[in-house]
């Protein structure tokens, strides 16, 4: 007896759908025996002395006094939901405990890692209208140096990374407050908070700044974390000017993203490297899945080697944007598993990116860089 028509199409749909998996395994079988390459370096021991996270972020809706707030536009986009949960708190948990809790879930997240000993914290400040102050309207995110030097005081293993728009009419005090402050760096990113860094009216605040020691961390590329951006206060070439006055900069994420008059942003910024040598760069968002091939290429370049420096960009390592799983030709599968089953984010990043092949300097270097000791810092009271 013949069996019905339906369920024969049934079988036959059922076998056309299993040789299809089964050519999809082997073709992902054999394209990773012919494209693997391994790590970009060979992995190589994590330093004995403190690894440091020279670059996280911090948010605050404010809740508890804190001064911080973000912009009605940046709320009601997607991206606002991803970044609470990448904090791994909600709204309403921020409104009942103050922005604080959120610098207290940092402290403790760094705290129990097993290897980061401590974290810089930047603050972030906002746009500056034509009368000299904060223009609300136009500032995504902003995050005051006060709240943020008082808060991570409290913390030994958090350190204070000031942001000062140089178009403030009192910059420079600014800049003599966060320093006495303890202040371990100014942060920017250009491209939100509207400064251009070539303007040429910003040479006193340069000259202060390398007065005071103070290294800047300026976002370098593209930028597409906010709402709305002017990239072309990104371009790592507008850095020029820092640079020529010997301001030590840090053009973050190595310029890895977008172009600048038809050229690559990267390729912009190695020709600044050649130039000078006050000029390095950091390693985070290298592993984000927007940004793959970039970490090879910086850890292959020969223009900057030895002035790349560690930092994670949290809380993106916390997002879907960074996954050992992007890395199927530099990982066997079981790294990419235990990679993935590390809870603690900073571990899991260190994890990952040692086992891409980032040298132990590397590693090494921000501790160094921003003179932060073998021990964490002793609370105010101790």
């Amino acid at each position: 007896m013949q069996p019905p028509q339906k369920y024969s199409r049934l079988s036959s749909l059922v076998k056309k759908v299993g040789l299809l998996f089964l050519i999809l395994v082997l073709g992902a079988i054999g394209g990773r025996l012919l494209f693997f390459k391994g790590p970009v370096l060979p992995p190589a021991s994590l330093p004995a002395t403190p690894i440091i996270d020279m670059h996280i972020h911090i948010a605050g809706l404010g809740h508890g006094g804190s001064g911080c707030f973000i912009s009605d536009e940046l709320k009601k986009g997607y991206k606002f939901a991803y970044y609470l949960s990448a904090f791994g708190v909600s709204e309403q948990e921020i409104k009942r405990k103050g922005d604080q809790y959120l610098i207290e879930k940092v402290a403790k997240t760094v705290a129990s890692s097993r290897h980061v000993q401590g974290a810089i914290v930047l603050a972030m400040d906002g746009v500056i209208d034509k009368h000299g102050k904060l223009d609300r309207t136009r500032t995504q995110f902003y995050i005051p140096n006060e709240f943020l030097a008082q808060q991570t005081q409290k913390h030994p293993s958090l350190y204070f990374g000031a942001s000062i728009n140089p178009y403030r009419p009192d910059a420079l005090q600014r800049l003599e407050k966060v320093k006495a402050q303890g202040a371990k760096l100014i942060k920017w990113i250009p491209n939100i908070q509207l400064i251009d860094p070539a303007d040429k009216r910003l040479i006193p605040f340069y000259r202060k700044m390398k007065a005071l020691n103070l290294p800047l961390l300026s976002h370098a590329g593209q930028e597409r974390s906010f709402a709305t951006a002017n990239d072309l206060y990104g371009d790592p070439r507008r850095l020029e000017l820092p640079l020529s006055l010997g301001v030590t900069v840090i053009a973050a994420h190595m310029a890895t993203t977008g172009k600048t008059e038809g050229e690559d942003n990267y390729q912009r910024s190695l020709k600044l490297f050649e130039r000078y040598p006050n000029l390095y760069s950091d390693i985070s968002s290298l592993t984000q899945i927007n940004k793959l091939g970039y970490l090879e290429k910086s850890l292959t370049e020969p223009a900057i080697k030895g002035r790349l420096l560690y930092g994670s960009d949290y809380p993106l390592t916390n997002m879907i944007l960074v996954s050992a799983y992007n890395f199927p030709l530099q990982l066997s599968l079981s790294q990419m598993l235990k990679i993935q089953r590390i809870e603690n984010p900073w571990d899991r990043d260190i994890a990952l990116k040692q086992a891409l092949g980032v040298p132990t300097e590397i590693f090494a270097r921000s501790a160094h860089f921003f003179d932060i000791g073998q021990t964490p810092r002793s609370l105010p009271n101790e």
